[in-house]
């Protein structure tokens, strides 16, 4: 389990919830190192200040704030510490929205929030309410001297905190949104539909892998083991549809061929 990443308590109305927070989910990847190419031996990074020409220490490093050119404030650890708000101990729900209204492109990193024993029952209560209202919560927490406003959900049989992003921090896209077709005939809309419904699977997270990284590691393990690198596979061209009608009558035609060989392979496997 990993470390939580802040401890406190939920408060909604007269009722506080010790709990402690947890990263939800971390990104798995190939690390790679910065070696040295003569000797293979790994690389480390100084803290150099080039204005007393020499190489400093991690005490020595402080924290400033840009005033000027080359100008800066000091500011010490302890009095940022001093100025955290009281969300750095307890987040106060401020309040409730149907879940269904927030957009996930507001959701940035997520948490497990787990009760204390002594705040158990609470937590039960507020999960059991809001599961039921299919309502979520706004609250305000302090995680790494930074005050965010989180949201607060249902999710697998407790609680999932998510930080989120403000308003001014989604990017404008020039463009976006701007090309809405409407002039696609009803046969193109109705094959389009058909060819997805002919691929509506239910959810399953296991089937989803990142092939990129599959491939990083069997390059890692064939260089380790003295063999040629593997061939990767070729991207196939793409172009614009112009035909949307030919496109989505082959792609219908291609799709109930798939559909029959892997029926007809289950059944053979069966019998």
């Amino acid at each position: 389990m990993p470390p939580s990443a802040w401890r406190g308590y939920i408060s909604f109305g007269l009722i506080t919830v010790p709990i402690r927070l947890y990263p939800a989910a971390r990104e798995s990847r190939v690390a790679f190192h910065e070696i040295h190419k003569e000797c293979g031996t790994r690389i480390h990074h100084q803290l150099y200040c080039p204005y007393d020409e020499r190489v400093v220490s991690r005490d020595e490093v402080a924290m400033g704030y840009e005033v000027a050119k080359d100008k800066y404030v000091l500011v010490d650890k302890a009095e940022l510490k001093k100025l955290q708000p009281k969300s750095s101990s307890s987040m106060e729900i401020m309040e409730f929205v149907k879940l269904s209204d927030v957009d996930p492109i507001y959701f940035e990193t997520s948490y497990f929030a787990v009760p204390e024993e002594a705040g158990a029952r609470a937590y039960g209560l507020l999960l059991k309410t809001m599961s039921q209202m299919q309502y979520a919560a706004f609250a305000k927490v302090t995680i790494h001297l930074r005050e965010r406003t989180v949201i607060i959900r249902p999710y697998d049989k407790g609680l999932t905190l998510h930080t989120i992003y403000y308003l001014n921090e989604i990017c404008k896209v020039k463009d976006y949104g701007k090309f809405a077709a409407k002039d696609l005939k009803k046969q193109e809309i109705a094959l389009a539909e058909q060819f997805a419904k002919a691929l509506v699977k239910p959810f399953r997270p296991e089937q989803f892998k990142d092939e990129y990284q599959e491939r990083l590691k069997r390059l890692v393990e064939s260089k380790a083991d003295g063999k040629p690198a593997p061939v990767p596979e070729k991207s196939p061209r793409l172009a614009p549809v112009i035909d949307l009608m030919s496109a989505l009558k082959k792609s219908l035609a291609a799709g109930n061929k798939s559909v029959g060989a892997s029926k007809g392979k289950r059944l053979k496997k069966t019998a």
